[in-house]
């Protein structure tokens, strides 16, 4: 008697790490705030209102900067290794 085998087909997806979205550094770079100092601000803590003095953008732009570092942290990539 012959022996049936099913096979079961799942989804595939692939396994090389793709880029999800901009990174921070691309964010920082298309408002024209300086990476590097931004990041800066951030590891001295200093508060959306004195990073927007600093960088010479509204408070709001920082705070959706940091939202994405804090969400993301500095690259969005997505994969499974």
């Amino acid at each position: 008697m012959a022996t049936t085998e099913v096979i079961q087909v799942q989804e595939y997806r692939a396994r090389v790490p793709w880029d999800r979205g901009l990174s921070l550094q691309d964010k920082a770079r298309e408002i024209g705030v300086d990476f590097d100092r931004f990041i800066a601000g951030l590891a001295r803590q200093a508060t959306d209102t004195e990073m927007a003095a600093e960088l010479d953008i509204p408070p709001e732009a920082v705070a959706n900067l940091r939202r994405h570092f804090q969400h993301y942290g500095l690259h969005s990539v997505e994969g499974q290794d």
